[in-house]
This record gives structure tokens, C-alpha cells and sequence, in this order.
């Protein structure tokens, strides 16, 4: 099936705007001045040196003969006393959990002489925050010793005056312990020992985003307070009115299974039908996505039910009612929704619909999500009314996240003693009498237990770096006792488990059960009602979440893959609302993106100065903001950065005004662009079932042997490559949900150094892998000019699908071509061909002509303007010395004036050839892996050696679906896509 489809990658491209023309036809958006680019300025005077006169000429073959290279002088430190574990080179692998409230994988960690530096998915999925919390670590504005009143106290003096001020309390006054959603047995444990030791102790759980409205319908529905295990690789028909499921809402497993039954080989496809406001993750892979106002939601599931039980529906539900009557025990019914009586219908529809223990497991509950807003709104009330005594909070920062923060500060002047237990001097911190450091989850012996009979453990793979400890320690001490670690061990010897095979595992399962009671519905059904004036929908960026993590600079420069911004926070708003308004987004000279101010207004709430965004796929005179910016209190990579819309959680509708002023967006939505050719193909299930190569049409080429296929059109001779390996990636469009997870694993694994918005909004942003998001229209220029159209109605026509189009997300990273246009151009040969496929730089011979990167037809090559490392300017990770123990030894820091790319993780594969010697063994496909394939949670990406048959990559290759990204220009890449199928049935 030939695609008929335009692909264009936002707005202004598809509005042919000049300015993005020419900076598709430059390679290079902004001019250097010769002043920055040449030398320091304490030598701007003096003559060039001969590196930054080729660099700048772009000297040609005399470069190869002229130029020299200097590398840094780093000196090695032997070990005094070598630890017996670390072997120098070697890397070691530990099983261990992370969990900070909110994210939670069973993971394990990568360390290079003791020091993390990676982190993998061991059981289940990650996710871009998990994997890039390996960098939190050695964060420098984390907490380095205990405080009291602002001021450096010991661990003894401390201990010693909470636990004199907590036995001294007045009997009717409360100590509340305030945290996070705790999932960990022992600390429940710990926590109900502490009751036993103070009076009048109470726990009270938060989430910053809450569930309460799913939870307590759970509750009255089967009697427990809990998410149920939705089982989205059983399903049929999935119908999610507003969870972003792929993204933040629920559990990471659910991508992972998600694709699971979305595979077309197998003839079946899940049909997935997404009613939302905003454009999210999970409404992007929709097979069929439908707009709605945040209002709309309890009435259109109140229809819903309605249809089940025979009634008239509204047309937007006809089609999801007859699927889901089709699909009976087969289905999913979902709602991020927070009101319980809403919940109480989503449940009412599962049970009708027979999907309780079929797709919806409520009797293996999901217990990530635990936290009780009543309670905490009772606690404020306390507060303020002088009955707490002592408030000790943990993985909590409530100054920041509540709604109303300004009565929880109000409260706190009315506590006596009030003790925070956080990693960062943050916006609660700052208000509290004693501040105690706590371990990062990379330092800290654990527990978990995400699910019923689901366990795993916590071990540390570092020793702390500060002078800090973990909330367990401080709960045993404050109760006159000591050592985690045996507490640790021997409550979980007393339940029979083997405590070394566990600890090795990372995980270990049990044999629970849990009796259930299933009550009669007691929802109200919604009727329809009209709100007049914008509607605001409040959520959480899949990289930045609730802003637990907002100080990592590599999850601040991680794009958002709908909006591909990074940076910031702002006020998406659909094109025809803004053109309504009279809101404009427009590029400037070099491409960047910009953007008019807008003042919000909301009951009691008035925000001044937010950037807006222009958003295809936004419901018409809705707005969204997203949590986890606006932060005071967070580290040099956070503060100041956007505006806190965590006051707007409970807020339904606002008003915007347009002020004087623009803002600098940095967008990498329209860098890198391929020049409007043909990048995505798709088809549909009903199509690929009837010819598997549907949507894979492949151009031919008239020659004097006929038209052929442009792989049997070439000017010279191809490498050998039929002997030994032969390394090829595969990325399925189908499998790609566009998380990113894998853009963090490369940045994490590679070195990969973080530039900053200025820098991003100058096309120099530094990773190796992208993922490109393109929006799809049906009306192209072709088909107006075939059927007649006028260019004021095909333009027109052009504009409606961007009201709601669909989305595919594309990884490109280098393609490994084995006719590389790069390779033909470099003067110097610091790009050459391996005998393996691969296409190699070799650093100390780049002299930075960057002939190689206005060569690639797939815009790939990353060039380094400045040295990212020892500077200033770049005040990030690599620019201290905590921040630089994250960097992998077995990958050069790339120094100022080369080109650099992805090396399809040569150091992986040289690490597999070294180990298949020492053994004897050949290497096994499963064990070779590059970083984005293993860190992949849907497998989406596949790594292997083509030239050995009974590989999956190799299989891969030869099926229909298989194409080369711009395969008209021959260049045969490593690198090939598998066909997007949407299921449209």
C-alpha cells in the first residue's frame, strides 16, 4: 500500500515557513564569531594554532599532514590495599531496588571500581527518571551532614536531642510521621515500633500526584485500598479515558506488556482507544485517539455504562461500545480521574464487562500508590490547631507539591519540633528545626514489595559519599537500637527466605493471598453539562515527573517526546484556540523556537509571565501545564526553572491574558530535519495481514538494465562483509512508544555531556540518539494539485489534521551506513569502515572540519563547540569532581573541536570478543547488546549479528516489514525500521 500520508515535524514546517527552509538547507544554524572560535581570549591576539586553522578553514587533504592533536595528561592512582571484589577494568554487576516514592524498578547496577555508573533493568521495565538516577548520586547539592536550625550538628547530638524532645512531648499531642508512599516491609515494620516507643504516633502516607478517587472506589467496591494489576498483554480492546499509562500513571511494567499484544506477526493487534485533553504518551500511540474536555470525562463514562446496559450513546462511543461488547473478559476500561464517584462507574464497567481477573487483577494488588489526601487535609487542621507536637517527614517535600502549601507552612509554625529526612535542602527543609540527611537508594540496604507476593531487595553499591544515613537507621536509633542491615536480615530469615539467593536475585516472590468482598455499585451517573471558558488539565513530563529528580540536569535536557522541549514548563494550547486568543509561537533568524506570555488566573491563583506552546492534538479551549518545575530549593540544574503548577492540581477552570514579552523555548522539534522525504511507513493490521510488505513500497530507479531497486543501483563495490560479524540494529515503529528511556541509557553509558537551553536553542544539543516525533496529515500538495484543489482550501485543508493528527515516534541515531557519505569526506580519516560493519571515529585524528556532519544525509554527527568538561559554562555533571565519578572509563570524554556519534557501543562488543577469547566460547546474540537495546522496556530495539542465521536481527532483516531509512540514496545502513501497523479495524 503505497503511504499517501505528509509527515511533518511541527507547525512551522508544515507551513512551509522560509525560516525553517533555510535552516533545513544549513547545516550548521548560527555563525561562530571568529573570536569564540578561535583560541582563548587571553591569546585572541596572538597567532592561531594550527588545530583551530584547519578547524576553521576546513583544510582539506594538508589537514591529514598539518594537524596535531593533544589529549589530556590524566594520571592513574593505584590501589593502596586493592579491594578482593574489584578487579581494575572489570565491571560489577548488583542486584538491587530503586524506589523513591513514586518510581520503582528492580534494577541492576553497573559499577567500575566501586563506583555506579549505569543502571539496567533486571526484572520487569524502568524508566527514563530510573535510569538517569544513577546521576542523583553524585549530585553535588545533596545534603552532606545533619543540620539543626541551618547549622552543622553531629549524628550524637542530634539523636540525642530528638529523642529528650519527643519523650518530653505533652501526652495529647500528636507525632505525625509524614511520607511518601512506602512500599518497604521493614520500615512499616520500624515505623509501628516506633509507635510502640512514643505516644500518640500516627503515619500518614502522600503521593504528589494523588489516587485517592481510584483507591477509595477499590476500597468500596472490594474493601482494599489498592491499584489492581491490569494485565494490558491479555487484552483485546483497551479504552483509557485520560491515564497515561505508557508514561506516569500506574506501574513501568505496563509498556512492556502493553506491546506484548500489539504484535502483527501474530494477526492480532489490541485496539487501544485514548479520550483525552492534552496530546499524552499513551494518546500518541493510539489506534484511535479522541479529543475531549477534562468535563467531559464523567459524563462520556456515565454513557458508557449506560450503552452496556442497552441505553443510547453518544456517537463518540459507538464504535468503543460495540468493541467492548465484542470483547467481553477481554477488555480494559481505565481513568486517571481523582473523583471516586467517577472511579466507582470505571469499576462498574470492568465488572460488567467481566473483566475482573481476566484483564484486571484486583486480587493481585499494585500497592505503588497508597497515599491518603483525607489524611492529609486532617493533618493541616492539626497543625494549625497546635495539635501536633512533632512532625517528621520522609521523601516528602509538602512545601513544594500540596496544593496548599501555604497552609502547610502557616501549620508548621504551630509544631514544636518538626524534623525533616530528605536528600536535598529543599522548600520543606529549609522550614524544619533538625535536617537529616538521608542515603541515596544506591547507598541504602532495603526492601520492597511492589505487588502481592512480590518482593525485592536493596543493597548498597557504594559507600555513602556524605555524612549522611538512611530513615531506618535514624528510626532504630530514636528507638535506643541499631543496624539496619541485621534488622534487614533477620526479619527476612524468619519468613524462611534465603537471604543470599534473594540478595543475588534482587527478587523473590511468595506465596499471599488476600480475601476480597465485592459490594453492589453505589457510583451516581454524570449527566452532560457545558463549561464555558478554559479548562486546565494539570500532568507530569515522562522525564522531569513531579520534580522528585528536577536537579538532574541529564532528565532537564531529555526532551519531552510530544512537545520535544526541554528546560522548561509551559501552557500548551491547541493552534485554534491560540489563534483565538491571538497566541503565537514563531522561529527566529536561527530556527529556534519563541513564544508569547500569557498572565493565568484562577480562583485565589495568579500566575504572571507563562511561556504558551502551541500543541496539535489539544482539545479546543482546554490548557495544560505539567508539574515538577518552579523549584527554589533544588540544586544549580532546577531553581528558577519554570513555575510551580503543583497550586493548580484541584483547579478546573482559568483564564489567560497575553502580556507583553516572549519567551526562548529550547526545541529540538525541528533540529536535525531530513528534508521532507519519506522517514516513516506504515500501514494497518487489516492491510499487513492481507500482504505483509503493505506500506513498505520500495521506489525503483530507471537504469539500462530496467528499473531496479535502489540496493541494485551502486557506483562502487560494497565491504566485504559476509566473514565474520556483521552487527545490525533493528527498531520496530510499532514497538516504539517514544519514552526515551533509551536516549538516558546512551547518554549514561556514553558520556554524553549535557550543553544547556542556551546551547540547545543554538542546534548543539549533544546526544547520539533522538527520537524523532512526526505529526501525519492526509492532504499533501500532490493530492491538491491531482484533484484541483485551490492552494487557499488544500492549505486549509493541510491545517484541519493538526487539530488531532496521528503520531509516530522514530530512535535515528548513526546508521552505520556501509557506503558512508561521511567516510568519503573526512580529509584526516578519522572516520573509517571496521571489517565488522561498523562505521568508527577515531578522536585524536578529528581536526573538526565537520565535512562528515554536512555529509550525513541523516544528521547524526554531534560536533563539540566547546570543551563541556573543566568549564564553567557548562556548570553540569562533568564539571566537578562528584559529578565526573558517573563517567565511564571505558568511553573517552571527548575533548573541544571533534565530532563524535554513536559507536554501536563498540566498547560492549570489544568487552565480548575480550571474554568469548578468555573462554573458548563464541559469542551467544543474547549477550551482545548495545545500551538503547537493553535498556529498551517494549524490545522495541534489536541488536545482533546479521551474518549468523539464527539470530533474531538476522530473521529480522529478512521479513516484509524490514526497510532502510532513505534508502533511495543507497547508503545501506546497519541501522533498519520495521513498518508502523496500526490496528484501524
Amino acid at each position: 500500500m503505497d503511504n499517501k500520508k505528509k509527515y511533518w515535524k511541527g507547525l512551522a514546517q508544515l507551513n512551509d515557513d522560509p525560516k525553517i527552509k533555510k535552516l533545513a538547507e544549513n547545516e550548521f544554524s548560527e555563525h561562530l564569531p571568529l573570536d569564540k572560535f578561535l583560541g582563548d581570549k587571553e591569546i585572541s591576539n596572538m597567532s592561531t594554532s594550527r588545530r583551530d586553522f584547519l578547524k576553521f578553514l576546513g583544510f582539506s587533504t594538508a589537514a591529514a599532514t598539518l594537524a596535531s592533536c593533544e589529549a589530556p595528561i590524566i594520571k592513574s592512582i593505584p590501589y593502596v590495599i586493592k579491594p578482593d571484589e574489584i578487579i581494575p577494568g572489570v565491571a560489577n554487576y548488583y542486584a538491587t531496588t530503586i524506589y523513591d516514592g513514586r518510581d520503582y524498578g528492580s534494577v541492576l547496577v553497573k559499577t567500575r571500581e566501586g563506583r555506579p555508573i549505569k543502571i539496567e533493568n533486571n526484572k520487569g521495565c524502568t524508566n527514563a527518571r530510573i535510569q538517569a538516577s544513577v546521576l542523583s548520586l553524585y549530585d553535588s547539592a545533596r545534603l552532606r551532614h545533619p543540620l539543626k536550625k541551618n547549622k552543622k550538628i553531629s549524628w550524637r547530638n542530634l539523636d540525642k536531642e530528638i529523642k529528650l524532645a519527643l519523650k518530653n512531648l505533652d501526652n495529647d499531642k500528636k507525632i505525625v510521621i509524614l511520607s511518601s508512599t512506602l512500599i518497604s516491609p521493614t520500615q512499616k515494620k520500624l515505623i509501628k515500633e516506633f509507635g510502640g516507643e512514643y505516644n500518640n504516633v500516627e503515619h500518614i502516607m502522600i503521593d504528589s500526584i494523588p489516587f485517592d478517587g481510584i483507591l477509595n472506589a477499590n476500597q468500596s467496591t472490594f474493601g482494599i485500598r489498592a491499584l489492581p494489576k491490569y494485565k494490558f498483554d491479555k487484552t483485546n480492546v483497551i479504552v483509557s479515558f485520560g491515564a497515561d499509562f505508557l508514561a506516569n500513571w500506574g506501574s513501568n511494567e505496563y509498556s512492556g506488556d502493553y506491546v506484548k499484544a500489539r504484535n502483527p506477526k501474530s494477526g492480532k493487534m489490541s485496539k487501544h482507544y485514548q479520550l483525552e485533553s492534552n496530546l499524552s504518551l499513551t494518546g500518541s500511540n493510539a489506534d484511535k485517539r479522541i479529543k475531549i474536555k477534562p468535563s467531559e470525562q464523567g459524563y462520556l463514562i456515565s454513557n458508557l455504562l449506560e450503552g452496556i446496559n442497552g441505553g443510547n450513546v453518544d456517537d463518540r462511543l459507538k464504535k468503543i461500545l460495540s468493541d467492548l461488547m465484542s470483547n467481553k473478559g477481554n477488555s480494559i476500561v481505565l481513568s486517571d480521574s481523582n473523583d471516586e464517584n467517577i472511579q466507582l462507574i470505571v469499576n462498574e464497567i470492568n465488572k460488567q464487562l467481566g473483566n475482573y481477573n481476566q484483564t484486571i487483577d484486583i486480587s493481585n494488588p499494585n500497592y505503588l500508590r497508597q497515599g491518603d489526601s483525607s489524611k492529609m487535609k486532617e493533618l493541616l487542621l492539626d497543625m494549625s490547631s497546635g495539635n501536633v507536637g512533632a512532625l517528621i517527614t520522609y521523601n516528602v517535600n509538602p512545601a513544594y507539591t500540596l496544593v496548599k502549601s501555604d497552609k502547610f507552612i502557616e501549620g508548621l509554625s504551630m509544631v514544636e519540633i518538626k524534623i525533616a529526612n530528605c536528600l536535598y535542602f529543599d522548600e520543606t527543609a529549609v522550614l524544619m528545626d533538625y535536617v537529616c540527611p538521608i542515603n541515596h537508594d544506591l547507598e541504602s540496604w532495603g526492601d520492597a514489595n511492589p505487588s502481592l507476593g512480590e518482593y525485592s531487595l536493596k543493597q548498597p553499591t557504594i559507600a555513602p559519599l556524605f555524612d549522611s544515613r538512611q530513615f531506618e537507621e535514624s528510626l532504630l536509633f530514636w528507638t535506643n537500637r541499631s543496624d539496619y542491615y541485621n534488622y534487614l536480615k533477620n526479619f527476612w530469615k524468619n519468613k524462611n527466605v534465603n537471604w543470599d539467593k534473594a540478595l543475588h536475585d534482587g527478587y523473590f516472590n511468595l506465596e499471599e493471598n488476600i480475601t476480597l468482598k465485592t459490594n453492589s455499585f453505589k457510583g451516581k451517573l454524570i449527566s452532560k453539562k457545558e463549561n464555558e471558558g478554559l479548562e486546565l488539565v494539570v500532568y507530569e513530563k515522562i522525564g522531569i515527573g513531579d520534580g522528585t529528580q528536577a536537579n538532574n540536569p541529564w532528565l532537564q535536557e531529555f526532551p519531552d517526546p510530544i512537545t520535544r522541549t526541554c528546560w522548561d514548563n509551559y501552557i500548551t494550547i491547541s493552534p485554534r484556540t491560540a489563534k483565538k486568543l491571538n497566541l503565537k509561537n514563531w522561529n527566529v533568524s536561527n530556527g529556534a523556537l519563541n513564544g508569547d506570555l500569557v498572565d493565568l488566573t484562577a480562583k485565589n491563583i495568579n500566575l504572571k509571565s507563562l511561556p504558551i506552546l502551541i500543541q496539535p492534538g489539544q482539545m479546543e479551549d482546554t490548557i495544560g501545564v505539567a508539574v515538577g518545575y518552579g523549584r527554589t530549593s533544588s540544586g544549580k540544574a532546577a531553581n528558577n526553572l519554570g513555575f510551580n503548577a503543583f497550586p493548580l492540581l484541584d483547579t478546573k477552570l482559568v483564564s489567560i491574558n497575553k502580556v507583553e514579552g516572549e519567551h526562548e523555548f529550547a526545541s529540538i522539534q525541528l533540529h536535525h530535519t531530513m528534508m521532507g522525504r519519506d522517514m516513516v511507513k506504515e500501514t494497518t493490521l487489516s492491510e499487513y495481514i492481507k500482504n505483509p510488505s503493505s506500506g513498505n513500497y520500495r521506489e525503483k530507479y530507471y537504469t539500462y538494465k530496467g528499473k531496479l531497486p535502489s540496493d541494485k543501483v551502486t557506483l562502487y563495490d560494497s565491504h566485504d562483509l559476509e566473514t565474520g560479524h556483521f552487527w545490525n540494529l533493528s527498531i520496530d515503529l510499532t514497538s516504539c512508544i517514544g519514552c526515551g528511556e533509551c536516549v538516558i541509557a546512551c547518554q549514561a553509558e556514553n558520556n554524553i555531556p549535557v550543553v544547556g537551553k542556551e546551547e540547545v536553542r543554538k542546534s548543539r544539543d549533544m546526544h547520539w540518539m533522538r527520537i524523532d516525533r512526526y505529526y501525519s496529515s492526509e492532504m499533501t500538495k500532490e493530492i491538491g494539485k491531482e484533484k484541483d484543489i485551490s492552494a487557499i482550501e488544500m492549505y486549509a485543508d493541510m491545517e484541519v489534521p493538526s487539530d488531532n493528527p496521528e503520531v509516530v515516534f522514530q530512535p535515528v541515531m548513526c546508521q552505520h551506513c556501509n557506503h558512508a557519505p561521511c567516510e568519503n569526506v573526512c580529509p584526516v580519516a578519522a572516520t573509517t569502515h571496521s571489517n565488522e560493519g561498523l562505521n568508527q571515529m577515531t578522536y585524536n585524528r578529528c581536526v573538526g572540519t565537520r565535512y562528515c556532519a554536512n555529509n550525513c544525509p541523516y544528521k547524526v554527527r554531534r560536533f563539540n563547540w566547546f570543551q563541556y568538561s573543566e568549564n564553567d559554562q557548562f556548570d553540569f555533571n562533568m564539571n566537578d569532581d562528584l559529578g565526573k565519578m558517573v563517567l565511564n572509563p571505558d568511553v573517552v570524554v571527548r575533548s573541544r573541536g571533534v565530532i563524535e556519534k554513536c559507536s554501536m557501543c563498540i566498547q560492549k562488543i570489544q568487552e565480548l570478543k575480550l571474554n568469548a577469547k578468555k573462554t573458548g566460547q563464541p559469542i551467544r546474540d543474547e549477550d551482545a547488546q548495545t545500551l538503547c537495546a537493553s535498556s529498551c522496556s517494549t524490545n522495541a530495539i534489536v541488536f545482533g549479528d546479521v551474518n549468523n542465521p539464527d539470530s533474531e536481527v538476522s530473521k529480522l532483516r529478512e521479513d516484509e516489514r524490514a526497510y532502510d531509512l532513505l534508502d533511495h540514496l543507497n547508503v545501506r545502513p546497519s541501522v533498519f525500521y520495521q513498518t508502523k501497523i496500526r490496528n484501524k479495524s
